[in-house]
Order: structure tokens, then C-alpha cells, then sequence
């Protein structure tokens, strides 16, 4: 099975999405597609499936996509339901439909032959029976059992007609019946959005041990940590390539781009350099074939650009408290949510400073709480209470549905009338909503760009107790880190709901953790969680104390000639490095050697060595000269 886009480029009327895309699916290969809200990564998966086409443009007439061996490419989004009025169970079953008719085939012919020896019957049944084993015909119903549950839905669910379940839920059987038809290369764009945690950790064993293609458009770090095998990033328009999870495409997008910087320092002062010696002996007659050698070096040096600023574009705010709160900020005692019946009793405190990470199974009511909290829903029982001088920010995850026709200016003016049109503007332009962003409609922008409006709003409130209902829903990685960091240096308190365990680990100094049978309070994060309650073996570095030095003295004189001595031997040793570097580079082009892999790679590993060696002697001369 093979899957490759070379060259391509898609455009949007005058707006070009990506070029130059190079693009591979191996079999059985895990690859994560990663970049910036609207950098093109959906629209690269709908390249895939076949429901957008590469430009057609004689400018590009290489571009191309090569398939090989590909019966079947599962994307979300092509998966409809054809009839609302089926149950969850049969609906799902259809994507078994090949295996149920031929089991429905070989129960009429097992009826058949308990009164009849017909031979054709018998082979009939015999190939019947090999095809059913091979397509998986005796454990399928417990597969899609298992899904089923893992995904949330009980015994009594399977049996409800499609209609009656929300669009999330539809979602989620969608997304069932997709993980459960196998397709050839299966495309999974954010298909931890909505998941808890446990369902997370279920659809992470499930697609490592999955036999074929994964892509996966995703912001859950620590789920593409676990997942995937390769990672392609999207980045001004092109497409990159690196092997391994996401944590190490960081390390390697580090690296390279502090590799392509020191060849760049290096190159550039060795311009320097010889330009320097050039305008030194330009003059000398003695000196011409020398400096013309050194500027022939120059024009025939292959030009190493600085690396590229990273898309680093994000939201900030210069964020605390107006005011601080009491100690004691909120207390909860025998609280019982829910809507008709009691879904969880919940009981905890929480004081100034914490940050209370709330996690646990969907349906249990950890969003319920929040509302209940906040006033949106009545307690079933129980009760609660916000200490003194607390003012509380809520962010509902619900926020990013709303639908206004007002413009973003309009809609964030409406709640800070006395601000003048200047200062509303910078308060916008902060949340990156700039020039004629802010006569966008509401109801117009992306799920990315309503949690920015709304924390716009609620962070200029300057409130001491912030109550988040997933806040890194629909925010990308850098707008996942930059709330992180405002979140970790906040004075006030947070109580949170996420499933993103990243986040929750960096974020979380408590745990309130919904489970099916009780809510627990646990005094520590998320990390101490996992192990059980261990607690971490902490280790006292020894203190060592530093060695005396003698004090030297010398003199200006000495000094100097110190100085020059070094700078003559750097320049014989920088001369000895630059020949050779120019004996290595003429083995490369021996003919004997360009099909000889092992002399190629010791060849370039010297060349490395050389050239690391010149540009360390360059930087300590350049500091002497």
C-alpha cells in the first residue's frame, strides 16, 4: 500500500492554502499532521480522501498523487447516517453487513442439511464457513460490543433510535462505525475532542495495535506522543517531514533549526572573514592571486539562509486579580448534581492559589458541577459557598456555539461600554482579532477564535477565581502553551474541566476526580495521580564547593603579545582546517567514491568535524581581532 502527494499546491480562488506539499503514507505508518489553526491541515486530509483536488496548473505539472493498492480511505466526515430512525445497535451493525449475510446464508443451509446430504450444500457451507472465520465472523459482535462501551454508551443506549441521540453523540457513532470498517488509511481529524480520558486512553491502544494507516490531525500532545511514529508539519503553506512522536519533532525542529543557524553564523563570518583579508591585501601586488582566490571562494559558496521565524503568533495579557479573595474560596458539602436525577454528590474545598483539575468519565456531571456552580442550574441537594470577596470568570465550553450577528468590536464593546474605540481595539488586537478582524460577525468566526473573544472578555475582567469548562478545546499548541503559562503565574484561583492530560499535568496542583461509584479530592497533581499515590523518592545534591584559584599577575605588554601569539596561531590553524576541508570536498567528487555509501557517510562525518573545528578557531579569532 502505498499513498504520495508530490508538489502539489492548493488554492482557494486568489488564497493559496499550501504548495509545494510532499506527502507519504507508508503502510502501517502512524503520522500525526500538526501546524497552526487554518494552516491547512484539514484541507490536506480532504486532499487525501479525495474530496478536494490539487490545483490544476500548467505552472505545476509535476504535481501529482501516486495510490497504490488502496481499496479504502475512512474519513469522518464522509461517514452519513441514511435513516435517523434505526437504532445505535443496527446502525452500527451495517458495517458488518457482508459478514451477517453470510452468516444468515449458513444458518439456512445448516437447516437444510440436517435433513439432507446434497454435496454442493456442503461445499456451499464449507467455503461459507473458511470466509466467515477469515473476515472475523466469530468474535465481530464482541468487537463491536467492546467499541460501543468504550465509547460511552450503555445497554440501554444500543437500543435508542438515532434521533434521539445529540450531534456530539451522532458524532461519536460516526466515529464508531469508521473505527470499525478498517479502512485502508484511516483519517482522524481532532478524534480526542469530546472524549475522556479512559476513551482517550482506549482509542490509544486501539490504533497502536491497528494493522494499517493512521493520519491524525490533532493539538493532544501527550495523545500524539503515544500514537504516532511520524510527523508532518504544515508551516507557512509547506509541508515537513520528521520520524518519530511529537515530542521528539520538537527536539528535531530544535536541532535543525540551531544547526541551520550556526552554519549560517559561520558561513556569514567566513564571508567576513575573507572579505577582510581581500580589503586587506586588494592592493598588494604580491597579493592578487591570493585575493582573488578568496573571492572566487566566496562566489562559488552555496548560500546558507537564516532559518525561517517560527509562527509564533499568539494571544497575551498582562493578567492578575483586581482584588484578592479570603483564604477560603469555595466550599462544597453533599452537593448533588444532575438535571431530573442526581448524577454525582460532590464534596470538596477549595483556598486561594489552587488550581483544581476536574477529570473523570463522560456523564458523570464534572460540567454539570460547573454549572451548578455558577447559578446556570439549580442543586439537587447539598449546598455550596464562595468565601469572602471572591469575584468569579467562567468560561463555558458551550461559548463556542453561540451565534451573534454582531461584530466581534460591537459584541466585546457591549460588555465594556466606557472603553474608547482605541482601547477596545488594543484589548482585541491583544487576542490577535487585528485591523478588520473586528468587524468579522461572531456567528462568522472559527471555534479557535470564540474561545479567544470570549477569554478576551473574561480575563479584562481581572476576576480571582476563574471556573474553566474545557478552555483548550479548538486552541492549537502555542494557544494551549500560552494559557498554560498565564494559567501557572496567575495569583488567583482556577477550577477546571479538561481532557487533555498535557495540559491537566502542567496546570493542576489538585484533583477532583469523578468516578462511577464516587468523587475524590486528592491534595496533588496529576502526575502523582498516576502513580498511586507514591510518593516521589527526592535525592539532596551533595554541595561542592569551588576550587581556589591563584591570583596571576601580568602587564599590559605581556598582554598584547599573549594576544597577537594566539591570533597568529588561530590563523595557522584555520588555514591548516581550510585545506582540509578542500581535499575532503575533492573525494567527494571522485567518481570512484559517489556510489560508495560508507566512504560518502566517513567523508562527510570529517567534513562535519572540520568544519565544526574552523568555526570554533573563527569564533575565538574574531573575538581577538
Amino acid at each position: 500500500m502505498q499513498f504520495k502527494i508530490c508538489d502539489g499546491s492548493v488554492s482557494f480562488g486568489a488564497n493559496t492554502v499550501l504548495e509545494n506539499i510532499n506527502f507519504e503514507i507508508k503502510p502501517k505508518e502512524k503520522i500525526a499532521v500538526v501546524g497552526r489553526n487554518g494552516c491547512g491541515k484539514t484541507t490536506l486530509l480532504k486532499v487525501v480522501s479525495g474530496e478536494i483536488e490539487l490545483d490544476r496548473n500548467d505552472a505545476f505539472h509535476s504535481a501529482q498523487i501516486i495510490r497504490s493498492d488502496i481499496k479504502s480511505i475512512g474519513y469522518l466526515k464522509q461517514i452519513a447516517f441514511d435513516d435517523n430512525g434505526v437504532s445505535l445497535i443496527d446502525e452500527v451493525r451495517k458495517v458488518y453487513a457482508p459478514i451477517i449475510s453470510i452468516k444468515e446464508r449458513m444458518d439456512e443451509l445448516a437447516l437444510l442439511l440436517e435433513t439432507s446430504d446434497d454435496e454442493i450444500k456442503i461445499k456451499e457451507y464449507s467455503a461459507l464457513q473458511e470466509k466467515f472465520n477469515m473476515l472475523g465472523g466469530y468474535y465481530f459482535e464482541k468487537e463491536y460490543e467492546t467499541v460501543i462501551k468504550k465509547f460511552g454508551f450503555d445497554d440501554d443506549d444500543k437500543y435508542r433510535l438515532l434521533s434521539s441521540f445529540s450531534g456530539g453523540q451522532l458524532t461519536k457513532i460516526a466515529f464508531i462505525k469508521l473505527l470499525l470498517s478498517k479502512p485502508d488509511i484511516l483519517l482522524l481529524d481532532e478524534p480526542t475532542n469530546h472524549l475522556d480520558v479512559e476513551s482517550i486512553e482506549w482509542l490509544e491502544d486501539y490504533i497502536n495495535g491497528y494493522e494499517k494507516a493512521v493520519v491524525i490531525v490533532s493539538h493532544d500532545r501527550m495523545f500524539l506522543d503515544k500514537t504516532v511514529n511520524t510527523v508532518y508539519e504544515i508551516e507557512y503553506g509547506e509541508t515537513h517531514r520528521y520520524v518519530g512522536n511529537y515530542t521528539d519533532f520538537i527536539k528535531q525542529k530544535k536541532e535543525i533549526r540551531q544547526k541551520q543557524q550556526r552554519d549560517y553564523n559561520y558561513q556569514q563570518k567566513e564571508i567576513a572573514r575573507l572579505e577582510a583579508i581581500i580589503e586587506r591585501f586588494k592592493n598588494k601586488p604580491t597579493k592578487v592571486a591570493m585575493t582573488r582566490s578568496k573571492l572566487k571562494a566566496i562566489e562559488h559558496m552555496v548560500k546558507i539562509s537564516a532559518p525561517e521565524n517560527e509562527d509564533r503568533r499568539t494571544f497575551h495579557i498582562d493578567f492578575q486579580p483586581d482584588t484578592k479573595s479570603y483564604k477560603d474560596v469555595l466550599s462544597v458539602n453533599n452537593l448533588g448534581i444532575g438535571y431530573d436525577r442526581i448524577l454525582s454528590t460532590v464534596n470538596f474545598k477549595v483556598e486561594r492559589g489552587e488550581r483544581v483539575g476536574i477529570i473523570g468519565g463522560n456523564g458523570l456531571g464534572k460540567s454539570t458541577l460547573l454549572k451548578t456552580i455558577v447559578s446556570q442550574i439549580p442543586a439537587l441537594c447539598g449546598e455550596f459557598s464562595f468565601g469572602s470577596n471572591v469575584t468569579v470568570g467562567y468560561f463555558d465550553q458551550q461559548t463556542t456555539h453561540i451565534k451573534s450577528e454582531k461584530t466581534v468590536l460591537d459584541d466585546f464593546w457591549d460588555e465594556f461600554p466606557d472603553l474608547t474605540e482605541t482601547a477596545a481595539r488594543k484589548a482585541l488586537g491583544a487576542f490577535l482579532f487585528t485591523e478588520d478582524d473586528v468587524f468579522q460577525n461572531v456567528s462568522k468566526l472559527s471555534g479557535g477564535e470564540r474561545v479567544r473573544l470570549t477569554l478576551c472578555k473574561i480575563l479584562r475582567r481581572k476576576p480571582n477565581f476563574l471556573i474553566l469548562d474545557e478552555p483548550t478545546n479548538h486552541m492549537d499548541i502555542i494557544g494551549k502553551e500560552t494559557l498554560e503559562e498565564i494559567l501557572t503565574n496567575y495569583e488567583g484561583t482556577v477550577l477546571f474541566v479538561s481532557h487533555d492530560r498535557y495540559f491537566i499535568k502542567k496546570i493542576a496542583t489538585s484533583l477532583l476526580v469523578f468516578e462511577n461509584d464516587a468523587v475524590k479530592f486528592y491534595q496533588y497533581g496529576y502526575e502523582q495521580y498516576l502513580k498511586d499515590n507514591t510518593k516521589p523518592v527526592t535525592s539532596i545534591e551533595p554541595t561542592i564547593k569551588p576550587n581556589k584559584t591563584k591570583k596571576t599577575y601580568t602587564t599590559p605588554l605581556k598582554e598584547q603579545a599573549k594576544k597577537e601569539r594566539r591570533i597568529k596561531k588561530l590563523e595557522n590553524e584555520m588555514a591548516e582546517c581550510e585545506k582540509n576541508i578542500a581535499l575532503i570536498k575533492e573525494q567527494f567528487e571522485n567518481p570512484d567514491n559517489t556510489a560508495d555509501y560508507l566512504i560518502l557517510e566517513e567523508l562527510q562525518n570529517k567534513l562535519d568535524q572540520e568544519e565544526a573545528k574552523l568555526l570554533l578557531l573563527l569564533e575565538e579569532w574574531d573575538t581577538l581581532i
